[in-house]
């Protein structure tokens, strides 16, 4: 008996097998364009430079080494230092020609400047370098060798910040009416230890207590020195003590000693200088 095929599963069977090749057919194209390399490209990666950003702001400039020691110093010693300008051109004097050293008490000159002196180094303020650094002025130091030799390297700071290191004998004795050797191992002996200590021979001298006679500035030269200096104000706890009037004067030595108080003798030579209108110079360059 012939089987009978109903016309509907026909129909149906006709359109599962039509769906059936074209699935194939998307199969064998995904397949083919895979590996001829042809396959749509990715999409690409999002972007990982970074964001345009403002330019950085210029950085200040560093502060001097008169700003730092301000800062480190406290505020009742900061706000008494006085700023100076700039010392004119040293006009140097003229010394004898007599195979002796010259003695001043004030340099002799016309242009407003003063000059800032301190002898013996007894005291040693530890507040001293950062002082000198904020006054940022030249100063002269007349060394005591007995006064100093506990702790020499206290000056060397001082002296790398601008100070001047000059002679004040070995022992501090009364020159006066002593002998020429006598005067001369003082003072020859003062210089060449300092010389050992900082590099430099002083060519400068004062006599302890300011007291000297012909034989102490011809020792003076013979040592290598070319001026001896006395005073014209002095300086003790705070106070200036003028000898002349009641101010500094132009070319005038100012004397003041390393004591116990040390830091308001210093801050009372600046304000006394800066009262008067004047600067302080070096010493050294008026010298020849």
């Amino acid at each position: 008996m012939k089987e009978t095929v109903h016309p509907y599963s026909k129909d149906i069977s006709m359109r599962i097998g039509a769906a059936f090749r074209a699935a194939t057919a998307v199969a064998v194209l995904a397949i083919v364009a895979g590996c001829s390399g042809n396959a749509p490209a990715a999409a690409p990666p999002a972007s990982t430079a970074p964001a345009p950003t403002e330019a950085a702001p210029a950085s200040a400039p560093a502060p001097t080494a008169r700003e730092v020691a301000l800062a480190a110093l406290p505020e009742r010693i900061r706000k008494r230092i006085p700023e100076f300008g700039p010392a004119p051109a040293p006009v140097p004097v003229t010394l004898p020609g007599n195979g002796t050293a010259g003695w001043f008490s004030r340099i002799p000159t016309e242009q407003k400047i003063a000059f800032i002196t301190i002898d013996d180094g007894w005291e040693k303020n530890p507040l001293a370098l950062r002082l000198f650094q904020a006054a940022n002025v030249p100063t002269t130091l007349f060394l005591e060798v007995d006064a100093i030799k506990d702790n020499p390297d206290f000056f060397t700071p001082l002296q790398q910040a601008g100070a001047t290191i000059e002679n004040h004998t070995i022992s501090h004795p009364n020159l006066r009416g002593r002998s020429y050797d006598f005067q001369k191992r003082e003072i020859c002996g003062g210089a060449d230890q300092l010389a050992k200590y900082y590099g430099r021979r002083p060519v400068l001298f004062r006599p302890p207590g300011g007291t000297y006679d012909t034989t102490t500035l011809k020792v003076v030269h013979d040592c290598g020195m070319k001026a001896a200096f006395y005073w014209k104000e002095t300086t003790h706890k705070g106070k200036v003590r003028y000898q002349e009037g009641h101010g500094v004067k132009p070319g005038d030595i100012i004397l003041m000693h390393f004591r116990p108080r040390f830091v308001d003798d210093y801050l009372a030579v600046l304000n006394a200088i800066h009262k008067a209108g004047l600067t302080p110079a070096r010493l050294e360059d008026y010298i020849p």
